[in-house]
């Protein structure tokens, strides 16, 4: 694919700008709202990050450390645990904007316990609804993004919707480094209110974002979901070519996937190509949250008090300063993923990680043995560095690219697979990192520097490459010639099994792809073959 086209079913199209298309404009700007989900869980990190520097949450709640510490912040993560279950059937059966809507009104819900809080018990209740409306709503947010952006832009989208996880971060930084000016404990209700806002936001303008044209196929609405897709993709022009080729594409795979393969979570394992697509999407999750930046995340302030940076407006400006910075990264890789491809960003960004966490180490450890403060800067200079290289893949790609990984029939389940890995580990990170932190100190991130070597080699053997690869096709990376793939692109298997469902539009487009231009119709090896003329 040059710059200035994009390929689709098996063609090349010119590329074509958002910003200047009314309806790719409009489309974008509805999807911004869905991105705010990502917002809002980023927010929810940075808060607990600076309420933590701020003296009257301390008084208030009794200066909880260690493992009353971890289970203030790890609760968030039980309660998506809980929620994950129900995350798959949400998104599959009542639709990708219900579980937003669900997952936002539960979030609210969660926001005016925590913001009313009289103890710390009512406290940690709160944390578990916001848990599990984060969850069902995250469920949701980026399948409607990937299913519903055009080709062209699917890679840079998918992948800016994780990052904004640093934009909600950056407003709750701020906006407690703000409040710790108030002499009351308004200090912290505050930023616990304005948690709500995002969510109340999408509650407002759900309702103008499109459905899934792939959710509408699956549910027997192919005429609206080709009004959706040309509303988004055409505006609304029903012949366009682009469209009527994506219609083509999607409705007749995810005919295919119907007839020929399961949804069911067994369906997750049952092929080699779904075992290879859960070696990645289990070991993303796992180690988005595992590689160290954990101790960052949530435990900043504990990581500067071990160097000696113990005033809290040092620590809230360092915290304020390294999420700006992070985002700024984390948004401008989004516009490299198809120029320099998936996998040379895991493998440079892990790469990365691991050599700027070892020196960080190292810098900690000089500065317990010595004392020196240009030891302690060092620590707080090897934190923007690693979250630099962190941010050039696993920011962005954590969905971008598992999301796209996965055909439609197990999209929603894979993506739980992700989600339960990340909270899983985020689990251990929240709960176990105050505890050793507090009896191991330094020591304890020597654990994370074996640990990404062994990240980096599970990159190396599973991370494949998928850039420039309309959604439906990818699967031909996975699954090879059985790969299930309707239309003009369409697999040798997914043309046999067309013609023995009768999928007219398929046989016909694919056959010419294939060079079968004199074909009849014809009965071989048990398979009925349907040509249409």
């Amino acid at each position: 694919m040059g710059k200035n086209t994009f390929d689709l079913a098996g063609r090349e199209f010119p590329a074509v700008t958002w910003y200047t298309d009314p309806g790719l404009r409009k489309t974008y700007i509805c999807l911004f709202m869905v991105i705010l989900t990502s917002a809002t869980n980023g927010y929810d990190g940075s808060m607990m990050n600076g309420l933590q520097t701020l003296p009257y949450w301390q008084n208030y709640f009794g200066n909880p450390t260690g493992s009353e510490l971890g289970l203030l912040n790890c609760i968030m993560s039980v309660g998506s645990l809980a929620a994950l279950p129900a995350v798959p059937y949400t998104a599959d059966i009542l639709g990708r904007r219900s579980g937003i809507l669900i997952g936002c009104l539960i979030m609210i819900v969660g926001v005016v316990l925590q913001s009313v809080s009289i103890n710390i018990q009512m406290f940690i209740a709160a944390r578990f609804f916001i848990g599990f409306g984060v969850a069902i709503a995250h469920g949701s947010s980026p399948l409607l993004i990937t299913e519903l952006v055009h080709p062209q832009h699917r890679a840079i989208f998918t992948s800016i919707y994780n990052t904004m996880w640093y934009i909600g971060a950056i407003v709750a930084a701020w906006l407690t480094f703000g409040t710790l000016q108030i002499a009351s404990n308004w200090a912290w209700r505050v930023p616990s209110i304005v948690q709500a806002f995002p969510s109340l936001l999408q509650l407002a303008f759900i309702y103008f974002v499109p459905e899934s044209p792939r959710w509408m196929i699956a549910h027997g609405k192919e005429e609206q979901a080709h009004k959706i897709l040309a509303n988004a993709h055409a505006n609304g022009d029903l012949n366009d070519e682009v469209v009527v080729l994506e219609m083509q594409e999607i409705n007749d795979t995810l005919k295919l996937e119907k007839e020929f393969e399961g949804n069911s979570w067994a369906e997750l394992i049952r092929t080699k190509g779904n075992r290879h697509r859960m070696i990645i999407c289990v070991s993303a999750g796992v180690f988005s949250q595992w590689s160290g930046n954990g101790l960052v995340s949530y435990y900043l302030h504990v990581v500067l008090d071990q160097i000696g940076y113990t005033n809290p407006t040092t620590q809230a400006l360092i915290n304020g300063a390294l999420t700006i910075w992070n985002a700024i990264t984390a948004i401008t890789m989004c516009f490299f993923v198809d120029k320099l491809g998936r996998r040379p960003l895991f493998l440079f960004s892990t790469l990365g990680m691991l050599i700027s966490f070892t020196i960080l180490t190292i810098c900690s450890a000089r500065y317990v043995i010595a004392g020196t403060h240009a030891a302690a800067n060092g620590v707080v200079g090897m934190i923007y560095i690693y979250y630099t290289f962190y941010n050039i893949a696993w920011s962005g790609l954590l969905v971008g690219y598992t999301v796209e990984i996965l055909p439609y029939n197990i999209r929603a389940k894979g993506m739980t697979v992700v989600w339960l890995a990340v909270d899983i580990a985020l689990f251990f990170n929240q709960y176990v990192n105050p505890v050793a932190l507090k009896n191991i100190a330094w020591k304890y991130y020597i654990f994370y520097c074996v640990w990404l070597v062994v990240e980096l080699v599970v990159v190396y053997i599973f991370f494949i490459e998928t850039k420039n690869t309309p959604l439906e096709e990818i699967a031909k990376h996975f699954d090879g010639d059985a790969a299930i793939v309707g239309g003009a692109a369409a697999t040798d298997k997914g043309l046999a099994l067309a013609r023995e469902a009768g999928l007219e539009d398929t046989v016909r487009t694919a056959s010419i792809t294939h060079g079968e231009h004199e074909m009849q119709p014809q009965e071989k090896s048990g398979v009925v073959h349907v040509m249409n003329a």
